[in-house]
């Protein structure tokens, strides 16, 4: 019953997607864009040292009120690492995954039940590290179609947040402050939106990708 509901939301994917394109012509524009820019570039690698494990996240889009939007994730406080942070969809790469999009693909499927066949992966981000815990993260963009039927996993998932991808482009909604740390210093973003705080790695992975697209025509 289940993968029959998840066929008709599929089915409503281009219906949708048409809708967009036919109510202000963008349609698809924002899919070939991020397509175009991710193939012509090579993503940035972080060399692997002692003491760093490899994760990845995808970074889902989706149209909702006609509009594109991003999805996030906040954790739980059952779950080892950033305890109630807000986040992508993502994990630790597994010697069972056969890359790290697998890995990605994976996680979502496992957090939020978003079956990975029917996410369009877009691309690749350059790879981030997380201080604390010292990851280091590679991160995909993926096209999901919504309305879906998440399925929030109990042990990880607090909340799903979906916010207009527009949204992130309000003056004061992006904060920048240097924080120190053993060894080290740099700058730490912030993201206020919808009365939610995404900050650390995610708001770095959020703001490369920000940064990559012309999202101005996408309010």
């Amino acid at each position: 019953m289940l993968d029959k509901i998840i066929f008709l939301y599929i089915q409503n994917l281009e219906k949708r997607k048409k809708e967009v394109q036919d109510n202000n012509g963008k349609g698809d524009e924002l899919d070939r864009r991020i397509k175009e820019i991710l193939s012509h570039r090579e993503s940035k690698r972080v060399a692997m040292e002692e003491g760093l494990t490899r994760a990845s996240v995808l970074l889902p889009l989706l149209i909702k009120d006609d509009s594109y939007q991003i999805l996030f994730t906040r954790r739980t406080d059952r779950v080892k690492h950033h305890k109630g942070e807000i986040s992508f969809p993502g994990g630790i790469y597994d010697t069972s995954d056969q890359d790290l999009l697998a890995t990605a693909l994976r996680e979502a499927y496992e957090e939020i039940g978003v079956r990975p066949e029917d996410v369009e992966v877009l691309g690749e981000l350059d790879e981030v590290m997380t201080v604390s815990s010292n990851f280091i993260i590679s991160p995909f963009v993926g096209f999901i179609p919504y309305p879906y039927p998440f399925v929030p996993s109990y042990e990880e998932i607090e909340e799903i947040i979906i916010l207009p991808l527009g949204r992130f482009l309000k003056q004061g909604v992006l904060t920048e402050e240097y924080r120190s740390y053993p060894g080290k210093a740099e700058i730490v973003y912030s993201y206020r939106c919808g009365g939610h705080i995404i900050w650390g790695a995610t708001a770095k992975i959020l703001r490369q990708f920000l940064q990559l697209i012309r999202v101005e025509d996408f309010r």
